[in-house]
């Protein structure tokens, strides 16, 4: 059985329990052993970090210390799979430049704020990763950022002529890195088009199954 680590904190905005809690339940159905934790000192666990397949951050903003963030890229690059959503993933530590670097972007603004209608469409329709999905309408944030060319781009949404990723992987040393920008609250995590993206993200994302 794969293992993987759910860590949530930060901004209460973004209902960072209700959405760990959405995505141990989509992992524990694809046979995952999920350990919940409300702290980064899981990150700076060695024992722990040693034994994970799969890392599910969702804690935006905060601080992060460096016997906490060293061991979580050090991780990833040994080849733990990692995965998240929206601020959880891509608002983290804002003053960690390499933790960036290794999520693959960063996110700069969301004109409107929340309850802007705006389209996700695919980029990769052929992909495992968004095969059957089909584009889809979303009324929540529309994340503009600051992106790694070295992404593999899978979503976009349209700022003006600009195309913005909205799902993308890339790796880190030997990790797979998957990230979506959707998933504001709760209620946009449960949308059946984000739950199969980040279902279908965590899978890509975990070390692989050992035969």
């Amino acid at each position: 059985m794969r293992k993987a680590l759910i860590v949530w904190g930060g901004w209460d905005g973004h209902q960072p329990k209700e959405v760990a809690a959405i995505f141990a339940d989509i992992l524990r159905k694809e046979s995952f052993e999920v350990i919940v934790s409300d702290t980064l000192d899981s990150y700076a666990d060695e024992e722990l970090m040693k034994s994970l397949d799969l890392i599910v951050p969702v804690w935006t903003m905060g601080k992060i210390e460096q016997n906490q963030l060293k061991p979580l890229l050090a991780a990833v690059e040994n080849g733990c799979g990692i995965a998240g959503c929206h601020g959880g993933m891509g608002d983290s530590f804002r003053n960690e430049v390499e933790y960036q670097y290794m999520v693959g972007g960063q996110w700069v603004a969301h004109p409107g704020n929340d309850g802007v209608n705006y389209t996700v469409e695919m980029s990769t329709p052929g992909d495992p990763l968004t095969e059957g999905i089909g584009d889809f309408e979303v009324c929540s944030e529309k994340y503009y950022m600051h992106v790694d060319p070295a992404i593999k781009v899978h979503a976009t949404t349209s700022f003006g002529d600009v195309k913005m990723p909205v799902v993308w992987t890339k790796t880190w040393g030997q990790g797979n890195v998957y990230y979506n920008s959707l998933g504001h609250q709760a209620n946009i995590v449960e949308m059946p088009q984000t739950m199969e993206l980040m279902r279908r993200g965590f899978l890509w994302a975990a070390r692989p199954e050992q035969g």
